[in-house]
């Protein structure tokens, strides 16, 4: 089983418009959308959810009002400014504190030094993962909720569910969509793979953009191909940006140039491959062409 992981220095790249590209392409394949911040490959297949769990993940603390006795310990100790004083009632004389979710950091600092032990310190749901069916075959996608952290612990959730469901089908590739940049989501979406390939576009902030990624790629020694998208309208930083991969030993996958049939199958809810017009569709044709021999010949 080999692992392809599609990833880029910042957003907006064209990264899951390529994985959807793949989806089409490939054969005995699971896809798997490890961008859970911000994931949106769903909205180019369509999946039809057919098991969905919530992802726990951290603690939170919580305040039972009818056994706070109003002390405000918990606000002084507390780092984060959680803890909010609520004004007495004609129930309760003395005032009640109370902590919002928001702020609270799950440290639990409270929760030791209550003397009424008031304060409750359950597991926090933080999203929810998926396991899908797609036009293009199995998907193993995740949501995290707003405002919520520990997205590298749901990427690895989530690549952990796609080895075991190719295992499961006897599929012997997994093409991940992950996610932009060098943090944690993205450590957690490409250690162990078997093929990086960086999407980057013509600039002087995607050539920065493309270093930090491959500096990432060489630390944990996986083999990296480079694809540039919209090339044509920048020639000359494309050339710099595929002579610099070359002196890292990156391997030059190919280029995509700009088309306008790229918005329209997205408004469309397609990849751009299954536009048969379109001249970028030949170009991703002929990227997948080079690619999928390689992944196949890479050493596990």
């Amino acid at each position: 089983m080999k692992e392809l992981v599609v990833i880029s220095g910042k957003g907006g790249t064209g990264k899951t418009s390529l994985v959807a590209s793949f989806a089409v392409l490939a054969r005995n394949k699971v896809l798997a959308d490890c961008d859970v911040d911000a994931a949106d490959l769903h909205l180019l297949l369509q999946p039809e959810i057919q098991h969905r769990q919530t992802f726990t993940s951290g603690k939170q603390a919580s305040i039972r009002h009818e056994d706070c006795v109003g002390c405000g310990l918990c606000r002084d100790i507390c780092r984060f400014g959680a803890v909010r004083r609520l004004a007495p009632s004609s129930i309760r004389a003395c005032p009640v504190f109370s902590i919002d979710p928001i702020s609270c950091e799950g440290c639990g600092v409270c929760v030791e030094f209550c003397p009424q032990k008031a304060i409750d310190f359950l597991e926090k749901t933080s999203g929810e993962w998926f396991i899908s069916h797609t036009r293009c075959g199995p998907m193993v996608h995740a949501r995290l909720g707003a405002a919520e952290e520990n997205s590298g612990k749901l990427v690895s959730l989530v690549r952990t569910q796609a080895g075991e469901m190719a295992a499961e089908k006897g599929l012997d590739l997994i093409i991940i969509d992950g996610s932009p940049g060098i943090g944690c989501p993205v450590i957690a979406s490409i250690t162990g793979a078997d093929l990086v390939l960086v999407v980057t576009e013509p600039t002087v902030s995607g050539e920065h953009d493309f270093k930090r990624v491959i500096s990432l790629t060489r630390h944990f020694r996986i083999p990296t191909a480079l694809c540039v998208n919209k090339y044509d309208l920048n020639p000359s930083q494309t050339e710099l940006i595929e002579k610099e991969a070359r002196e890292e030993n990156v391997i030059i996958a190919g280029r995509i140039r700009y088309d306008d049939q790229v918005t329209y199958a997205q408004i469309k809810g397609k990849a751009i491959v299954e536009c048969e017009e379109s001249l970028a569709g030949k170009d991703v044709r002929a990227l997948w062409q080079k690619l999928e021999p390689f992944i196949k010949n890479v050493p596990q």
